[in-house]
């Protein structure tokens, strides 16, 4: 396709105008940058404070599975009742037998409900559980 430049001669304008491309590009990577943090995990708790400990290097990004303080169970970003929680814990360790689940556990939930979650997740099957606190002072 070619442009002409209107006057009278006959040549022919060959340059792209990429200053549109330019700022769509702009717009696109501030979308990103705004968006990006929010697509960690949302749920937000309390860890207690614990030694710093080695730490595993992981090639597949683990379940998480979160307790807050009042004790609601969300296995990343969804809520789960206790009740249902072993069926899906179960469905998940069908679908990746190498499951790695990471529990975190508010400061303030009773160690009741955690110790219920931990039954369930043994119960499921899982054998790769980390604990996920604080770096301590």
């Amino acid at each position: 396709m070619a442009i002409s430049s209107g006057g009278d001669s006959d040549e022919v304008l060959s340059e792209i105008n990429i200053t549109p491309m330019v700022d769509v590009m702009l717009v696109l990577l501030v979308v990103f940058i705004i968006t990006a943090p929010l697509m960690t995990n949302a749920i937000n708790v309390n860890l207690p404070d614990t030694e710093t400990t080695v730490q595993i290097e992981e090639h597949k990004k683990p379940l998480v599975l979160s307790i807050d303080a009042e004790g609601k169970i969300y296995l990343d970003k969804d809520e789960y009742a206790l009740e249902i929680l072993q069926q899906e814990l179960e469905g998940r360790k069908l679908t990746d037998p190498e499951l790695r689940l990471n529990l975190n556990a508010d400061d303030a939930v009773n160690y009741g409900v955690v110790a219920k979650v931990m039954v369930l997740i043994e119960k499921a099957g899982i054998e790769k559980l980390s604990m996920v606190t604080e770096r301590g002072s």
